[in-house]
């Protein structure tokens, strides 16, 4: 079956309304350059739309943003040469990753890698190309003396209940993309959802990001409504270990594409405390990836 090609991201994006603090960082991003210089992976989920750094970085002039965590995307798998490369382009005072590593990688791979400033090693129950849940204990003690986290990306938030004792004994800190990837129609009471706040109430090495939650909205952009109790639920459990990130260019997503100006809003308009916004914008991402 062909992977699904993608849309690009709003080639408008706008300044926020809202005055945001320095120092921003976009904790979940990707590039895809020109495929005939970083080839896809032939075994990945969807076909990306050509997004260069220069475009990303003409988005963040406009929104506001000033660092960033390079995901190395799935459509890569294991091959994280456009995330070291974005790293080395923009310097480690300003950017950051999380790699795809196959499970045997050795620890002088994972040096390199260090040196190169990933920060973590991303796993995904919904996208082909990294590994999924199955390979937490193998991957965990590898990456634990170099203090990268585990990124999760599961499919449903459903998933975290069956994991929730080893998540609770995990070696290495986790971080939990989008929410859990809990749902809007899920809410803040589903099984899920309430063992992701046991797990980040219980370790103080555990992290959310909040992020693409336009894709996991029932009622959907502009406002997501049924995403905002989500939202607050998790900033009004562990304010200092959430994170903020664009999902910028937003891939594998068909439908009304959000502005990134306008996502930073939502953020605001859901977290009016300057004093919170500025922990999840920039004190909070700044401890996780290591700018301080």
């Amino acid at each position: 079956m062909q992977a699904p090609v993608c849309p690009g991201p709003d080639p408008r994006p706008r300044t926020p309304r809202h005055t945001i603090p320095k120092g921003v960082v976009d904790c979940h991003c990707h590039v895809f350059p020109d495929p005939q210089r970083y080839p896809l992976s032939p075994n990945r989920s969807y076909t990306p739309a050509l997004t260069t750094l220069d475009d990303y970085l003409a988005m963040c002039a406009v929104v506001g943003i000033e660092r960033t965590i390079q995901v190395n995307a799935s459509t890569y798998g294991t091959d994280n040469s456009v995330s070291l490369d974005v790293i080395k382009a923009l310097g480690l005072a300003r950017a950051r990753g999380v790699a795809g590593v196959a499970p045997d990688v050795s620890a002088q791979d994972l040096r390199t890698l260090h040196d190169g400033g990933m920060r973590g090693v991303r796993l995904s129950t919904k996208v082909k190309g990294y590994g999924g849940t199955e390979l937490i204990q193998t991957l965990a003690p590898k990456i634990k003396p170099y203090g990268w986290h585990v990124q999760l990306h599961v499919e449903n938030i459903q998933e975290l209940v069956a994991l929730e004792s080893e998540l609770l004994h995990c070696p290495a800190p986790l971080v939990f993309d989008h929410q859990g990837r809990v749902r809007g129609d899920q809410g803040v009471s589903s099984p899920g959802f309430q063992a992701l706040l046991r797990i980040i109430s219980a370790r103080n090495d555990c992290w959310v990001k909040l992020s693409s939650w336009y894709r996991l909205s029932g009622t959907g952009l502009p406002d997501c409504v049924d995403m905002k109790p989500i939202i607050q639920a998790l900033v009004a459990t562990r304010p200092d270990r959430l994170v903020w990130g664009t999902n910028w260019p937003h891939p594998l997503w068909h439908g009304l594409m959000p502005n990134d100006g306008g996502l930073i809003d939502q953020l605001c308009d859901w977290v009016t405390d300057p004093n919170i916004q500025q922990q999840i914008l920039v004190s909070n991402p700044e401890q996780l990836y290591g700018f301080v």
